[in-house]
């Protein structure tokens, strides 16, 4: 039965509720709709997928901790201390003794004076970018940047300057010109379609030039880079000592750390304001201590992977060197990255289904990434590499890639 509402005349009119159909089908036919599928671990890189066995090149568990037996134990004899549920917010009683201690552990970890520890990535750079700047302010993005940046941005109702990807002159023109006593400039440190590492030592310094804050999303640098796994700005040799006041530095807890959530560290003062500014800190029901025991481990783990980041390395060299050989009439285009986020771009949304649909018929999961998540025209396979994958997994990968290219080329 149609949802109908009556006007002001009192007729009846059809609601704009019964023109959702409509607009799914639309974004259909426009090879853009999205479906969820079934996951279930399967060991090493392989999961069931939809109950079919797949070996998997979209996860990012980088360095394969996920289901490491370690963080297991931590977990479960957490429950035993704390139980399951931390029962309010981090500013009521949620704050578990393991919240705390894995604050401490994070600051020290990264070489940075204070860390903040929340449930999810996205509400962390959602809530502390309004938390810095507002109405009247000016808050400077890459064009590339993760979404939760961008919409931070928006709800901060700060100006927005959107500057064209990595051009560090077009964003010194920006800052220049800008006359806005606060400035914000926020930024990838990998970006998570693409692959590439910002200019950190570059960024930085525009921000001293002309008196900006700098926030760095390292979701995709945490434990992969720098001297233990320690991330991007550690690579950068601009943390300890070196720190720099005006960088504020984050990292989700869901990727190369195996497990959830997400923190952001730097100078004390900061970190303080966030506690007493972000909204999405201050009204949400803290992470369970479950998960923070969990996360304590996987520092440990992290610190101590030097061979799983070397066995990393090389299965990207592997497949960066198996990707050059493909066809070159095929157009498809490798972007240049040495991070675990290899990006194929192969152009419309159908060839990229049609890339998708291929690999996954010979048992392989290769997520095909399209507009909005990536600008229109470069629709791509986004091949998430992990230190659980083995020498003969990349192989097969690129036997696959051989194979749908055969099949294109005819």
């Amino acid at each position: 039965m149609a949802v109908t509402g009556t006007s002001a005349a009192g007729s009846t009119a059809t609601s704009w509720l019964d023109e959702i159909p409509g607009r799914l089908a639309d974004i259909e036919r426009a090879h853009l709709l999205r479906r969820r599928r079934v996951v279930e671990p399967a060991g090493g890189a392989r999961l069931l997928v939809d109950g079919q066995p797949m070996l998997a090149f979209c996860s990012n568990d980088y360095l394969g901790l996920a289901s490491h037996p370690a963080l297991a134990q931590a977990a479960r004899e957490a429950t035993h201390t704390f139980g399951v549920g931390s029962g309010g917010s981090p500013l009521v009683s949620g704050h578990s003794a393991a919240n705390a201690a894995l604050e401490h552990d994070l600051a020290a970890f990264v070489q940075l004076p204070r860390a903040l520890y929340f449930y999810a990535g996205y509400a962390t750079n959602a809530g502390i970018i309004p938390a810095l700047v507002g109405d009247g302010d000016a808050v400077f993005s890459d064009a590339l940047n993760h979404a939760c940046l961008i919409d931070g941005a928006r709800l901060s109702r700060a100006t927005i300057h959107r500057y064209p990807h990595a051009d560090l002159p077009a964003l010194e023109a920006a800052l220049a010109a800008s006359p806005a006593r606060r400035k914000l400039v926020i930024s990838d440190a990998v970006f998570s379609m693409d692959g590439d590492l910002i200019d950190i030592p570059a960024l930085l310094a525009l921000c001293e030039r002309y008196d900006a804050l700098l926030l760095l999303d390292d979701a995709h640098g945490f434990g992969v880079l720098g001297p233990q796994g320690r991330g991007s700005l550690a690579q950068a040799g601009l943390t300890g000592a070196n720190a720099a006041r005006r960088v504020l530095y984050m990292a989700t807890l869901g990727k190369a750390a195996g497990v959830a959530g997400a923190f952001v560290a730097g100078d004390a003062a900061l970190i303080e304001w966030l506690l007493q500014k972000t909204r999405t800190y201050i009204f949400a029901t803290a992470a369970p201590a479950l998960l923070a025991s969990a996360l304590r481990e996987s520092l440990v783990l992290i610190a101590a992977a030097d061979d799983r980041r070397a066995h990393l390395q090389a299965r990207i060299a592997q497949l960066r060197g198996g990707l050059a050989a493909l066809p070159p009439p095929l157009a498809w285009h490798l972007l240049p990255s040495h991070t675990p986020v290899q990006a194929l771009v192969v152009g419309s949304n159908e060839a990229a289904l049609a890339a998708m649909d291929s690999l996954r018929a010979q048992g392989l999961w290769v997520p095909a990434i399209r507009p909005p998540t990536v600008p229109a025209g470069t629709a791509r396979l986004r091949i998430a590499l992990s230190a659980a994958h083995t020498e003969a997994d990349v192989e097969d990968l690129l036997a696959a890639l051989r194979q749908h290219a055969a099949e294109r080329l005819g």
